[in-house]
């Protein structure tokens, strides 16, 4: 049996890796004795799997976990164990048991960011969608990226238009950060990093962005099938 539950990542934990993410849960589950099944073998780990792990330093409302279960338990009961075991900013916001399903890992294809920054000069916010929608009608939108070759690696050109679902400008907030949201191409199918798509706009609209302000933060992660979008959960 595989629970699937969705999680957040927020304030200071979102500095903690993906590693000690998974150190975490391992504690978590022995601590509110979660009827997790393990591996076999001489040095036997919780079966579980984090769908798609987010960059260091990247907020979250919504990750997704698959667990494999040696029992059946009640859902309410799992998430208010977890919850009452976890830190107040990795809280478990909803689960589901299923029977059978792909792993979520590999049914992510789309996240959905918030991407807040400061400019080094003002901009006005009708002028700032006009420029990034003349941007996004570009053939091509180049991005540069180290690929291995042989035993080094070079830097090659990335076409990262495909990688981009839409990208809408909100609003100013009141500590003057623009606040845009963005669909990116994200898990095993091709993936996107916030952080990247963010130095390449700067590098080709010249914005003035503070790289150093940026906030980055997930909003919601989505499965595809044909050319619907779907959350996994």
């Amino acid at each position: 049996m595989i629970f699937r539950a969705v999680f957040t990542k927020k304030n200071y934990l979102r500095y903690i890796s993906h590693l000690d993410m998974v150190r975490l849960f391992h504690r978590t589950f022995n601590m509110a004795m979660i009827p997790i099944k393990y591996s076999e073998g001489f040095n036997p780990h919780p079966k579980f799997s984090i769908g798609n792990p987010l960059s260091l330093g990247v907020e979250s409302e919504e990750e997704y976990m698959d667990i494999e279960m040696n029992k059946e338990m009640d859902i309410d009961e799992f998430i208010e164990r977890m919850n009452k075991a976890l830190p107040e900013d990795i809280q478990i916001l909803r689960a589901a048991s299923l029977e059978k399903a792909p792993a979520v890992s590999s049914m992510i294809e789309w996240s959905f960011y918030e991407l807040k920054f400061m400019t080094e000069s003002e901009i006005d916010l009708n002028e700032l969608s006009r420029i990034l929608q003349l941007w996004l009608e570009k053939d091509q939108i180049l991005m540069k990226k180290m690929k291995k070759k042989g035993k080094g690696k070079i830097e090659v050109d990335v076409d990262i238009k495909p990688l981009i679902g839409n990208l809408v400008v909100k609003e100013k907030d009141e500590d003057g950060f623009i606040v845009l949201n963005s669909l990116l191409k994200s898990g095993e199918h091709g993936n996107l990093k916030p952080i990247n798509f963010l130095e390449t706009m700067e590098r080709d609209l010249f914005i003035g962005i503070d790289l150093e302000s940026i906030m980055l933060k997930r909003l919601g992660q989505y499965a595809q099938e044909n050319s619907q979008i779907y959350k996994p959960l």
